[in-house]
């Protein structure tokens, strides 16, 4: 329970996105902070978040981009807690737009950075994906980059006292552009267009990508990486949960896409710790993965650990799916 986050101001980057829409929606019940700052450069996704807050003056919204080094220094005015996630994260859009990619989520990432040290943020936690472990697409590599820019900013703040972290998650299920509300969107065409037969996904809901936030912003002594312990799935058990009925037309993979998820490589796991819920990266430099208080009661994973979707221990199954599809099929692809 982040208790840290009662009576404080929050800001989210990227908040009128799938995660923030959630984060916001959660927070505001359960923690009762004094103020969340809904930090976007769209206009019409503001107005329709607003919507759903008529009436509540702790939601604030603030038109920016994370590309604007001046405007998020002036966002972040009395800021306690920064939880970026803005990205450009769909894989083809930026094979083909590497640099508008780069500046989002490479230089945004550290315009995050700067402003959050000068103006004396607390505690930053970043999103992160699947696709940072052994990126093959410039998306991944991307997202690499900005989990090393936050894991250094701990000794790069210096006596400033800022602390940041990185939470790493697969594919969130129902959220906008994701699998489900797209065969969602096609089923009645009778096809589904599938990418190969072998695939397997992580799957995690928005909610539990809020609670793991939750924990990070509370847990954190600053450079871990959380990564959230969920089942997987085929990618054929998904489509037959979502339409049974449809023929499946194979595709081929998508360019940077990869056949398996991964979000903990055998070279993370030399500094990778293990607890009920989820797993810990600890950070490489200043020996802070030998630090007791990042450790805390965790345990060390196995030499040659990997973790990946398809030998995760969790898998979801069919029915599963088809019961959460049921449950939640008024908020699919809402977020």
């Amino acid at each position: 329970m982040c208790s840290k986050m009662k009576d404080a101001t929050i800001l989210v980057t990227g908040g009128t996105g799938s995660f923030g829409s959630q984060f916001t929606a959660m927070t505001l019940k359960k923690y009762k902070p004094k103020k969340i700052i809904v930090f976007s450069r769209d206009e019409m996704k503001q107005w329709e978040m607003a919507k759903l807050h008529e009436g509540d003056d702790r939601v604030r919204f603030f038109i920016g981009d994370v590309r604007d080094r001046n405007r998020l220094y002036r966002a972040f005015d009395n800021v306690d807690y920064v939880i970026h996630a803005a990205a450009t994260k769909i894989v083809p859009t930026a094979e083909y737009n590497p640099f508008e990619c780069i500046k989002t989520n490479v230089l945004g990432a550290m315009n995050v950075i700067d402003a959050a040290i000068d103006k004396r943020v607390k505690r930053v936690v970043s999103l992160s994906t699947d696709k940072a472990s052994s990126p093959v697409n410039l998306y991944g590599a991307t997202k690499l980059t900005s989990d090393k820019l936050f894991v250094a900013a701990n000794a790069y703040s210096g006596e400033h006292g800022t602390k940041f972290s990185v939470v790493r998650y697969g594919n969130v299920m129902g959220s906008r552009g994701s699998v489900i509300p797209f065969f969602e969107s096609i089923k009645n065409g009778g096809v589904l267009p599938i990418t190969d037969k072998r695939m397997t996904r992580f799957m995690i809901t928005l909610e539990q990508g809020v609670e793991l936030v939750w924990h990070a912003s509370e847990d954190m002594i600053g450079g871990e990486i959380y990564v959230k312990k969920i089942p997987s799935m085929s990618i054929l058990d998904l489509a037959k949960a979502v339409a049974p009925d449809c023929k499946l037309d194979f595709v081929g993979i998508r360019p940077g896409e990869k056949l398996h998820e991964q979000m903990i490589s055998q070279e993370d796991a030399h500094y990778t710790y293990e607890y009920p819920e989820y797993f810990k990266i600890l950070p490489v430099i200043n020996d802070w993965s030998n630090s007791p208080e990042r450790i805390k009661n965790g345990i060390k994973v196995p030499e040659g650990f990997t973790y990946c979707s398809d030998k995760n221990s969790l898998s979801m199954s069919k029915d599963e799916l088809i019961r959460w599809i049921n449950d939640n099929r008024a908020n699919i692809g809402k977020f």
